[in-house]
């Protein structure tokens, strides 16, 4: 059995935690590839999209939005009814599960890259437009009310958002960089995978730590976490194929369905929900559904991307 190395440094994290082995990692690295990856994944989508721009894509982009509006409005009644959680944190996990997570598409795009299988440029565009739309009704299903949503949460939240900065500004600078954009290439791209062995090094140790916290939650919570990727992968699956996507398109849109926010979402909600519980979220985002997609859910949709594209 074969597993690809930058995977391989995800459960190297992970078995290291579980080892207690004193793996430190410098103060501030963590969010630092955090934003090398945000740029990187921006300048590689500008570059791409420099032969591919397309009318379609507007239409394709209200679609994604639409995707992100519905994914919080599955994810809350199953947390309020069969979790029995109460509004404020149903709305606060739901808000996660229907946003994305840029190291989950981050590894896909590895992945696909690795065995040579084309996915479609605009990508990057699609996942900046999963980053907010969750937030926005999870926030409305938290509070039972659209008064949270003021001018303040829209310029903080949505305009001065730094992923979606770092990734939007990113792949303009890609589109219209030219060629003077491959004087940074070999940071941003040619390192992209060993950055990311590197993040997902941190990952697993984070992941690693809160798998110790899943003692003292529900079994539901686990549930969840895993059933809810499933859902909205299966979710992405069907957009993509009304969406007459490739199967790198396909299981791209699976992956974005599937995966849940670990850094936008949870900043945004200790500002605008504070009383809401983070460690419940953070604990069924990055200790089960993150460990579920790297290991189990990517390889899986990329497999069923490759076979209905056949």
């Amino acid at each position: 059995m074969i597993i690809d190395a930058v995977i391989a440094f995800f459960i190297l994290g992970i078995i290291c935690q579980l080892l207690g082995a004193k793996l430190a990692f410098p103060e501030g690295l963590y969010k630092t590839l955090s934003m090398f990856l945000m740029i990187a994944i921006g300048l590689k989508g500008g570059l791409a999209l420099q032969d591919h721009i397309d009318p379609a894509l507007i239409g394709m982009s209200l679609a994604v939005v639409g995707f992100g509006l519905f994914l919080p409005l599955i994810a809350f009644p199953l947390l309020r009814y069969f979790g029995r959680l109460d509004n404020i944190n149903a709305g606060a996990i739901a808000a996660h599960y229907g946003s994305v997570s840029v190291a989950t598409y981050a590894v896909a795009v590895a992945l696909l890259e690795a065995t040579n299988v084309s996915y479609e440029a605009y990508f990057p565009l699609f996942v900046v437009l999963l980053e907010m739309p969750a937030i926005v009704v999870g926030l409305i299903l938290a509070k039972g009310s659209l008064k949270i949503i003021n001018a303040a949460f829209i310029k903080k939240e949505l305009v001065a958002n730094q992923s979606i900065l770092l990734m939007l500004g990113s792949l303009v600078i890609g589109y219209f960089g030219g060629a003077s954009v491959e004087k940074i290439s070999p940071m941003f791209i040619d390192l992209f995978s060993g950055v990311l062995a590197l993040f997902l090094l941190k990952m697993g140790l984070i992941a690693g730590h809160q798998l110790s916290a899943l003692k003292q939650n529900s079994l539901f919570l686990v549930s969840f976490a895993i059933l809810m990727p499933l859902i909205g992968g299966f979710l992405g699956t069907g957009l993509a194929l009304l969406m007459s996507l490739s199967g790198g398109g396909i299981a791209l849109m699976a992956v974005l369905g599937a995966s849940s926010s670990y850094i936008a979402v949870p900043a945004a909600m200790k500002e605008s929900l504070p009383e809401a519980n983070a460690g419940m979220s953070i604990t069924a985002s990055l200790g089960v559904t993150f460990p579920f997609n790297v290991l189990i859910g990517v390889p899986f949709f990329i497999t069923l991307g490759q076979y209905l594209a056949a």
